[in-house]
């Protein structure tokens, strides 16, 4: 045991800043944030300032040496940015943290204890504009609603959260901004054979994107119509020349 050097311990002025990518939420009545953690304790929602909570459930301290549970941070901007162009991490905003309580250096970045959220990142919106607000993807978790960056015009009547407002909800520590760097997420992809019905759609009144989308319906439903005649007419012998 004579060869074992404990690591030096630290005690810095200020907390340590580092960089994370995460899940944006906002709770169901709309006035607290959260964010969602994208590997272990994934479905743990946590605030602007909060501590860590084991993963796995342990009754013990965050971060202990012997488990794999507590905040985790990089020490690079760009190494979260390049995590975040990931397919499973398209959905993510980069978080700007400062370290706070004990925490635990390893070779990229830090396990800590407790975060204070500064910044908050947001992609473009997925029409790749400048994103001007949040809305609700349509997603969540109990108590939770996900929400994603979007610019006015995609937001249609959605509501849209305003940066402002919502990093009011944080408290004045945290700004949010939109940052270029980040990958948008993908716009999503119209489902075949489903039809909207939504008149706030794109369109002075709806009908501009209404009716391409009734005649894409017809042409399905027809085809489908002629494929049914086909096979009825071989069971009655009728198809047979």
């Amino acid at each position: 045991m004579s060869g074992f050097r404990r690591a030096p311990r630290e005690r810095p002025d200020r907390p340590p800043v580092g960089y994370k990518i995460a899940r944006p939420m906002l709770s169901a009545d709309g006035t607290g944030l959260g964010f969602r953690g994208v590997s272990l304790g994934g479905d743990i929602v946590y605030g602007p300032l909060d501590d860590a909570r084991c993963g796995y459930e342990r009754r013990h301290r965050p971060p202990s040496r012997w488990c794999a549970c507590g905040f985790y941070c990089l020490h690079d901007a760009g190494a979260a940015i390049e995590l975040g162009c990931a397919t499973e991490y398209r959905d993510t905003v980069l978080l700007e943290v400062a370290v706070l309580g004990a925490y635990l250096r390893h070779e990229r970045g830090m396990r800590f204890e407790r975060q204070r959220v500064r910044r908050v990142h947001f992609p473009r919106c997925a029409c790749g504009r400048a994103s001007e607000g949040v809305v609700d993807t349509g997603e969540g978790v109990l108590g939770w609603r996900a929400i994603t960056g979007s610019c006015a015009a995609c937001a249609g009547h959605r509501a849209l959260l305003r940066f402002d407002a919502y990093a009011r909800l944080a408290g004045p520590e945290t700004v949010t901004t939109c940052d270029e760097r980040l990958a948008p997420p993908a716009p999503a992809l119209p489902r075949v054979g489903s039809l909207s019905l939504d008149p706030g759609a794109p369109g002075q009144d709806g009908t501009d994107a209404l009716v391409p989308q009734l005649a894409a319906e017809a042409a399905l439903l027809q085809a489908r119509l002629d494929w049914f005649q086909l096979q009825l007419g071989k069971l009655t012998g009728q198809g047979e020349s």
